[in-house]
């Protein structure tokens, strides 16, 4: 491919030349995308999520059963059948909450009513505040809302009626107590919840990036070599197309990989990690960048999802560079490992801005910024003061998370 790509053009030389390195920058992109690594880490926390996991039936059971069971032991017998009716009718809607909260809610709601008004004091009460809590962890605002205030109001009119007088203030205030913090803890973890839906979110969108936007580039330069070669050899131009079909699903294989669909041969791929580096430099090196690699400080101790963060931090740049400077540049990065923090820098000698205020042409950096934050980290990209572009990114081992992969 590129000894038929480099031939001399005749009517545009120098856009034939800019052809015949894309071509060169496209076949060694192609070795840079690793769908399968980018999805171990997902399919390690959904293996640790299934060997947790119990039926949430196991967690719901066991408190109607403990409330039937304390009316039955603690009840005299003549009061027993209207008691274990109310507790049955407080308690055993609470199996089917997390499926329905809101009728579940309604439904316990009016056994409490019934209770009240036919003057019978019960602990089953308990099942009130449990439904107000999943109410609160899987309804909105204005379900909460009106959820919390029918419990209130049954808290007002169970201290009238039950409560001596005089001393109707103390359990009310506990009461409500109860009622607020129940809200809250739904509330709260339905907040989680979310934050946890717009994490995933981010790293899909961000691994997305890696592999589509780096795949398509290579498919361009493919393509321009491609109509390049057609006529002077139509071998190559065939051998370039079967290439550009082979990133395409390359591609799609990748993304449908990110967004769920399983791949079986994910599993057989490790992640790639500081270890890597070396083979991604020589790459780079073989492609037209020469690029120096200095790694210092032991880095086994370091999680795995530190280790591919910097991996793609370096990638990321190196890539860019290689894009977007001329032929003669080139490269260094320089990893340096500690108990509590990584810091990665890669700068490359590619000539100074055009003009005061110019920005890389890479549209990476945002990308590489999420994935440093991720980790507690901070990354900085601009031109050097002698020339050339740097970054250099500080992260936090400590503060590493699984969504960072």
């Amino acid at each position: 491919m590129t000894e038929a790509a480099a031939e001399p053009g005749e009517a545009h030389p120098v856009r034939d030349r800019d052809r015949v390195r894309r071509a060169r920058t496209a076949v060694r992109l192609t070795r840079y995308a690793d769908p399968a690594s980018v999805r171990a880490a997902r399919l390690v926390r959904a293996a640790r999520r299934r060997g947790s996991r119990l039926p949430p039936l196991l967690w719901d059971v066991p408190l109607p059963a403990l409330l039937l069971v304390n009316v039955m032991t603690m009840r005299a017998q003549r009061e027993l059948p209207v008691a274990v009716a109310l507790t049955a009718a407080l308690a055993l809607p609470l199996v089917g909450r997390r499926r329905a909260p809101l009728t579940v809610f309604g439904a316990v709601a009016a056994a409490a009513f019934v209770q009240w008004l036919m003057d019978v004091q019960l602990l089953a009460d308990l099942a009130l505040l449990v439904a107000l809590y999943t109410v609160a962890a899987n309804a909105g605002r204005r379900g909460t809302l009106v959820a919390g205030a029918i419990v209130e109001a049954g808290v007002a009119l169970a201290c009238l009626r039950w409560v001596p007088d005089g001393a109707f203030l103390t359990p009310f205030v506990a009461a409500t107590a109860m009622v607020v913090a129940a809200a809250v803890l739904g509330v709260n973890v339905r907040t989680r919840a979310r934050l946890a839906v717009a994490e995933e979110r981010t790293r899909i969108t961000r691994e997305m990036h890696d592999i589509v936007t780096h795949n398509l580039s290579v498919m361009v330069a493919l393509t321009d070599a491609a109509v390049y070669a057609q006529h002077r050899s139509p071998d190559k131009a065939t051998t370039l197309m079967l290439r550009i079909s082979e990133t395409g699903r390359q591609a799609l294989t990748g993304s449908l990989g990110i967004l769920g669909t399983g791949e079986p041969d994910a599993e057989r791929h490790p992640l790639p990690g500081i270890a890597q580096l070396e083979a991604l430099a020589d790459r780079l090196t073989a492609a037209g960048l020469p690029t120096r690699l200095e790694v210092g400080g032991g880095h086994t101790h370091i999680p795995a999802t530190v280790q591919l963060t910097v991996y793609r931090l370096v990638q990321e740049a190196l890539t860019n560079t290689l894009k977007h400077t001329p032929p003669g540049t080139h490269a260094e990065v320089r990893i340096r490992c500690s108990t509590e923090t990584v810091t990665v820098d890669v700068t490359d000698s590619g000539p100074c801005p055009p003009f005061p205020g110019a920005t890389h042409p890479g549209h990476g950096i945002p990308g590489m910024r999420e994935r440093a934050a991720a980790h507690g980290g901070t990354l900085h990209a601009g031109w050097l003061p002698g020339g050339g572009w740097g970054v250099h990114a500080r992260l936090d081992i400590g503060g590493s998370g699984e969504a960072s992969a």
